[in-house]
């Protein structure tokens, strides 16, 4: 565990002194503003307007009206954005012929994988931080039920760990960032239509299999309120997955 979070530490620092991190950080933090805002102001629309027919204020679920689906589009965000934070991971390594220092040194394959994975989480982790300021302003002018928040925010950092276990995936099986970038969202975004496949033929039990892969569906139950273990063991399984086959191409290209 020791060698994880050193390894960790060090891809952090990289992180910072790269301004890929603080580019997309700035973006994300825009377009997640913009939307929450863009959901206020509808909702705001919507209950004057249902208050000047029914003569008072209606009661209006503002999580389901502003958080719901700002949380599903920052989930979208983080499939667009995810790749580009991963890309470097692996590639840059081989590019720089620095990756047969790291296969040759008493890191176990695991071990890399894992500082890897958890630097690029820890940085996702403190995007998602940094939006909290958005159901506090909003919490100044309206009740808001942090319950359901906290389990939205569970939700997206899961989900956020299935999409850097691919992306870390796509990293190691090219020295091309662009490549791996491009690799990773075709993977990810995959995963993201499965369930608009399932839709289709909702009675097939290919189609029941589908839909229990789409990732959009079990993060929309998280974000609900609703923290079931089908959904958490569903999110554990495909990092775990994404992880395995990333420590199998590592592990090939080790003995190379």
């Amino acid at each position: 565990m020791r060698n994880v979070v050193i390894l960790a530490g060090k891809e952090l620092k990289l992180y910072f002194v790269s301004p890929v991190v603080y580019v997309l950080g700035a973006v994300f933090l825009a377009i997640c503003d913009y939307l929450f805002f863009s959901q206020v102001y509808f909702y705001s629309t919507m209950a004057t307007q249902m208050m000047r027919f029914q003569g008072n204020m209606p009661q209006l679920n503002i999580h389901q009206a502003v958080f719901r689906p700002t949380f599903m589009n920052m989930s979208i965000i983080l499939l667009l954005m995810v790749p580009i934070l991963t890309m470097r991971l692996f590639a840059e390594e081989k590019k720089g012929k620095t990756s047969e220092l790291l296969m040759t040194s008493p890191l176990r394959i695991t071990e890399i994988v894992l500082g890897k994975f958890l630097a690029a989480w820890l940085v996702l982790l403190l995007l998602l931080v940094m939006t909290l300021h958005l159901p506090v302003l909003l919490s100044l002018f309206s009740p808001v039920t942090w319950r359901p928040l906290i389990s939205s925010y569970l939700g997206l950092s899961l989900m956020g760990a299935v999409f850097i276990s691919f992306g870390l995936f796509a990293s190691s099986v090219t020295e091309n960032q662009m490549i791996a970038a491009a690799l990773g969202f075709g993977i990810l975004i995959g995963f993201w239509l499965l369930g608009a496949t399932a839709q289709a033929d909702n009675a097939s039990v290919f189609s029941q299999v589908l839909s229990y892969l789409a990732m959009a569906e079990h993060l929309d139950n998280m974000v609900k309120g609703l923290i079931d273990t089908k959904d958490v063991t569903y999110f554990v399984s495909m990092m775990t997955a994404g992880l395995f086959m990333t420590h199998r191409v590592v592990e090939s290209q080790r003995w190379k």
